[in-house]
């Protein structure tokens, strides 16, 4: 058995970032990944001719984001679309009532000013919320505070529960009272035309990544590391662990010993979600033009609320929506067929006959995949912020844990997975590495 000086496993941003800091630094480094290729929830399909993210699409504000300096660095071709964060305003956003009928602009501009308004007063409500609180729980204190009627707040609440699971893929009632104090965005968001999956393949270019390797044991000790794979065992100094939340929780991976605190109390607070994407295509446009998004209100928007229009990005007509939180739990068994019906007969209440048959759909399945068990992590009720930077405590001087569920100022993203793992990779080295480390070659 070969013994190197940092085994890392899983090869996504973050276990790439980590890897390629050390590479760099001097030390012998080995990458673990499970799948037959880098980027894990990472992943650009190029199967039907088209370029589609169906992990991460977005940069959620690019105003020091080490992902967008990343990108600059690599050459990446970015395109504006500042409308990934759920916000309800911003950019041109096209608006339907309970009635199937487009919000006029000075109905639609009243409608943002509420959620602004209820923004501004949850600041509040969630510092002084109990640790058990939900951001139903807080949503609720916050509306009645306002003292609408009837059916004000309830546009509002819908647009809460839409957030709530389009960014965390969890029903409202689930999610922490803080689960979205991350939810700030700086500068513009971007998306990337020709594929976010070349950031990973940039940052494993000069690597040693062995694919199809699936870790099943972490042993750890003060005298180092054992891992244990489908391909035999790696002896290491230190490891570097950035497989999923799920894979952590799922039993088909263990830690000897078992993690100790404060690692396995935040792991035991933080859930993976229900997050799909569904992307049609179409041989015309029959929507709306000049919006980035389409949305809709009422009882019919449960579950398809909002499509994104990636025309622009496509070159074809492309929208974009998500089965999340509820929706993608209750379609999780559905074929094709099914749920392109369902989505398409809420299109049709607002375009009636213009809606076509799709050309072309994809459908995402993280839920199902052994190497995520989801697309990324939330906070359950009884969470803090600090069980993300918690559960990347190092343990015994040899094991980090890295990834987008551990880092604080913005988990379940991109940048907040290439930081832990620069993170993780400084405390290895015990000392602050510069981020523009990752724009060099690493040492052969």
């Amino acid at each position: 058995m070969a013994h190197i000086d940092t085994v890392v496993i899983g090869a996504g941003v973050a276990g790439l970032t980590a890897a390629r800091l050390l590479a760099h630094a001097g030390r012998r480094v080995a990458v673990l990944e499970a799948r037959d290729r880098v980027g894990g929830r990472v992943w650009t399909d190029r199967s039907d001719g088209f370029i589609t993210d169906l992990g991460a699409s977005w940069i959620h504000g690019v105003a020091d984001s080490p992902v967008a300096a990343a990108a600059r660095a690599f050459g990446m071709r970015a395109v504006e679309f500042t409308v990934g964060s759920y916000q309800p305003d911003g950019r041109p956003i096209a608006y339907y009532g309970p009635d199937g009928e487009r919000l006029s602009e000075a109905a639609a501009q009243d409608f943002t000013k509420d959620i602004h308004a209820v923004d501004a007063t949850l600041v509040e409500v969630i510092a002084a919320s109990a640790a058990e609180a939900s951001y139903r729980d807080v949503t609720e204190t916050a509306l009645d505070l306002r003292g609408w009627d009837n059916a004000r707040a309830q546009r509002v609440r819908e647009f809460l529960e839409h957030r709530s699971e389009e960014q965390y893929g969890a029903w409202i009632e689930d999610l922490a009272a803080h689960g979205l104090d991350d939810d700030v965005v700086d500068g513009d968001e971007v998306v990337f035309p020709d594929g976010y999956d070349r950031l990973p393949a940039r940052l494993a270019q000069g690597l040693d990544v062995r694919f199809q390797h699936v870790v099943s044991r972490v042993r750890w000790s003060a005298e180092g590391v054992t891992v244990t794979t489908d391909h035999g065992d790696f002896a290491a100094d230190t490891a570097v662990v950035t497989v999923p939340v799920g894979v952590l929780q799922s039993g088909d991976f263990t830690f000897e010993p078992s993690l100790p605190e404060p690692n396995a109390g935040a792991l035991s607070r933080l859930r993976m979600n229900a997050f799909e994407k569904v992307i049609l295509r179409f041989r015309t446009k029959f929507w709306d033009d000049d919006v980035y998004a389409i949305r809709q209100q009422g009882p019919e928007s449960r579950w398809w609320h909002s499509w994104y229009d990636l025309t622009a990005l496509h070159g074809t007509p492309t929208l974009l929506t998500f089965a999340a939180g509820p929706a993608a739990t209750a379609t999780r068994n559905w074929d094709e067929e099914r749920i392109v019906e369902s989505i398409l007969a809420q299109l049709e209440r607002l375009y009636g006959d213009r809606v076509e048959r799709p050309s072309h759909v994809g459908l995402t399945h993280w839920l199902d995949d052994p190497f995520s068990h989801g697309a990324y992590a939330y906070m359950m009720v009884g969470s803090t912020t600090a069980d993300h930077d918690n559960l990347a405590t190092p343990v015994g001087g040899v094991l980090h844990i890295a990834g987008e569920a551990t880092w604080t100022d913005d988990p379940a993203t991109v940048p907040a997975a290439m930081s832990s793992g620069h993170r993780a990779a400084s405390r290895i080295l015990r000392r602050e590495i510069p981020m523009e480390g990752l724009w060099r070659e690493p040492r052969q």
